[in-house]
């Protein structure tokens, strides 16, 4: 049976895929595997990740995807974005429960 899907707000897909790519180059399938939420489609480039092609783990070529130097700027856009949605959301939830 598969598992539940929840939605995804919009940006946050991107935000994973570039917070998987900065911690090390990983593959399309790579990627699909750390983020068990999406196939193995990559989000459309937007000038935030390079590709080439490497030998896998496998021993297989594989397109393996980094980011840029854009990339890691808009990474920090998104992560500094979720701290304050994050942020916000704890304190509705704190004082709720006052």
């Amino acid at each position: 049976m598969p598992s539940p899907r929840f939605p995804i707000p919009q940006g946050t897909l991107d935000m994973l895929i570039l917070q998987i790519l900065s911690l090390e180059p990983a593959h399309g399938y790579g990627i699909a595997q750390r983020l068990e939420q999406i196939s193995r489609s990559v989000v459309q480039q937007k000038g935030w990740l390079r590709a080439e092609w490497k030998q896998s783990e496998t021993g297989r070529e594989a397109k393996f995807y980094s980011l840029t130097a854009a990339g890691r700027r808009q990474l920090a856009v998104e992560r500094h974005s979720w701290a304050r949605l994050s942020g916000a959301v704890n304190l509705i939830f704190e004082e709720g429960s006052r």
